[in-house]
């Protein structure tokens, strides 16, 4: 089959062990990005087989249309860039393997990573010190402080493990049922919304982007937290209120934050909002972007591509195209 990887920015993926899975196909790789349907439909004129790189390319039905070759997309994880009515309409099978059974411990591990970095101010110092300037200012330690986790899922479990070993309060908010299993697991849980922003020294956010969590994270909410408190986020800009972290960081209210997801991907205009100020430590969606973490996931993408060679398609988001 006739295979096409995009966005693999650093020709990351044929040095992967489980690249091996796809030998015996024709496989193209393109390192950067595009997004102009005109553009894609040329360099995708004769797939059969699209391999996504999380969300990085939307695929809509504009370019579904004109891509009459194609059979299946294999990605990994959630889909809101796909249209998947198109992909039906077109007899297009999209097969996502949701990883329903354990976390991302690269995003868990990076949003930890952005608390400190934040805190002790790491990437501000680095910049003074190159700059020739000794010391800038002074952090916060996390012992003892409180960090609130919106949303006890998968990884906000981990980054809550993670927050035992430095000796913070953990308290969580969220649905009912994440509220359940924080306190199982021995956290506590906020006694309402309110107590939540204006108690917690580190807020992160945990939840998947739906309809109903776009903008779940008010003006309002922010402007409840502490000037000494940090705002990290490492799941979806949009479930932040459009433009409100910028302002709030802006009022003063959260003194800092830490965002590794923007509103539209790939960042490439430094004037951006985020970036511009001093309070802030941004990073380029770095949360799943380890070599083991690859490993992990296209393993089951490509394990996708050949179930589906086999006839056997697994983890098919829109079975009705089978028939």
């Amino acid at each position: 089959m006739k295979i096409t990887i995009l966005d693999d920015y650093f020709d990351t993926i044929r040095g992967l062990a489980c690249f091996s899975k796809l030998d015996g196909h024709a496989v193209t790789i393109w390192n950067d990005h595009v997004q102009e349907t005109e553009r894609l439909a040329g360099r995708l004129a004769d797939t059969e087989v699209l391999v996504l790189m999380r969300e990085r390319t939307k695929i809509e039905e504009a370019l579904l249309d004109r891509l009459k070759n194609l059979r299946l997309i294999s990605q990994r994880s959630v889909y809101p860039h796909i249209d998947v009515e198109a992909c039906t309409r077109n007899g297009v099978v999209l097969c996502s393997n949701m990883h329903r059974d354990m976390p991302s411990f690269a995003a868990a591990e990076l949003t930890f990573g952005l608390i400190i970095a934040a805190m002790r101010q790491i990437p501000q110092q680095m910049a003074a010190l190159a700059s020739g300037t000794w010391q800038i200012g002074v952090g916060r330690s996390l012992r003892y402080k409180t960090l609130g986790i919106y949303s006890y899922g998968r990884i906000g479990a981990a980054v809550a493990g993670y927050a035992r070993a430095f000796d913070m309060r953990v308290q969580v908010w969220g649905g009912e049922t994440s509220c359940a299993r924080a306190r199982e697991d021995g956290f506590d849980v906020a006694g309402g919304r309110e107590e939540f922003f204006a108690t917690s020294d580190v807020v992160t956010l945990h939840t998947r982007l739906y309809p109903e969590t776009r903008g779940m994270v008010s003006a309002g909410d922010l402007a409840l937290m502490k000037p000494t408190s940090l705002l990290v986020n490492t799941s979806r800009a949009a479930l932040i209120e459009e433009g409100a972290l910028a302002e709030a960081l802006a009022a003063g209210r959260p003194g800092m934050a830490a965002v590794d997801v923007y509103e539209e991907e790939p960042v490439l205009d430094g004037a951006h909002p985020l970036l511009t100020l001093p309070n802030v430590v941004c990073t380029p969606h770095l949360g799943y972007v380890t070599h083991e973490e690859f490993e992990l996931q296209f393993s089951d993408v490509f394990d996708q591509i050949v179930a589906f060679e086999k006839g056997q398609p697994i983890n098919v988001i829109n079975p009705e195209v089978l028939r």
